[in-house]
């Protein structure tokens, strides 16, 4: 592995986790109405699902799922219908006295979420693949690519952390958190439109 090989990887990987997306609404979501804790753990998990997603394209094992219609095509109606799920449980929620959410997420339901929200997502593969295959040859020590799939999950874990840690600051938190409702039905919204998106994209074959 060269530093210049790495560098790469990293700058794309980065640009790959900043890119607005399901990902983001979710851990927005769980940051807001659930805290800073609820944000780092969907941070976390989500982290460990992109890890899982780039072990498994290094050791060429998404090109299975990536080549097989069928094992795709449910990867990719279980994320979308998943997406569904979340986004109609954000429109539902319901306003208290205080505004606050009746049920504020878990940390577990956070840690589900942030998991499934990557897992369900087999476009994550075909990133990992598009992207390995250019900097891993036959020559790429078993060490080196075990560094590349590392770094793309420090690095989508760190961002999602920066992302909740920033928006769960508590001089502005609890301004927001007054009104989480709005904010659950907001991103309900954002994931029900993103969860129609790859429907689309589905039934149009991209």
């Amino acid at each position: 592995m060269t530093l210049a090989t790495w560098l790469t990887v990293v700058t794309i990987c980065i640009l790959g986790a900043m890119s607005p997306g399901p990902s983001l609404a979710l851990v927005l979501k769980q940051t807001l109405t659930g805290g800073r804790r609820n944000g780092i753990m969907t941070a976390l998990s989500h982290g460990i699902g992109v890890g899982i997603y780039a072990f498994l394209s290094i050791l060429g094992l998404a090109a299975i799922i990536t080549a097989s219609p069928t094992a795709f095509s449910i990867l990719q109606w279980g994320g979308a219908l998943y997406l569904a799920w979340l986004g109609v449980k954000g429109l539902m929620a319901k306003r208290q006295a205080d505004d606050e959410l009746p049920e504020p997420p878990t940390t577990k339901s956070a840690a589900r979420d942030g998991f499934l929200i990557a897992f369900f997502n087999p476009k994550i593969a075909v990133f990992f693949l598009a992207l390995f295959s250019q900097v891993v040859g036959t020559d790429t020590s078993l060490m080196a690519k075990f560094g590349y799939a590392a770094t793309a999950l420090v690095i989508d874990t760190s961002w999602y952390l920066i992302v909740a840690w920033l928006f769960s600051n508590p001089k502005w938190l609890t301004l927001l958190r007054q009104k989480a409702v709005w904010f659950e039905r907001i991103f309900g919204a954002i994931l029900i439109g993103l969860a129609g998106r790859l429907v689309v994209g589905i039934l149009n074959g991209k």
